[in-house]
């Protein structure tokens, strides 16, 4: 039953991670300055990292069966 709930956070996580990646692909290849291709790398390797991060807590929070983070309030 937890494995159910644990494929939409991975499946949306590694979507995310493809569309993030062809940004990063994409400010590559294109002609800006240096400094302009490092921060138009940097944002989308910074928000790679969040997802993942999210991802791991979700996880977490799936395995020990605290599903609404609402009854925490």
């Amino acid at each position: 039953m937890k494995v159910k709930k644990m494929i939409a956070p991975i499946v949306i996580t590694i979507l995310l991670i493809i569309y993030l990646s062809l940004f990063i692909w994409g400010w590559s290849y294109i002609n800006a300055p240096f400094w302009v291709k490092v921060i138009g790398i940097i944002i989308p390797v910074f928000l790679i990292g969040t997802s993942i991060f999210v991802l791991v807590e979700r996880i977490k929070e799936i395995r020990s069966g605290d599903e609404d983070d609402l009854s925490k309030y």
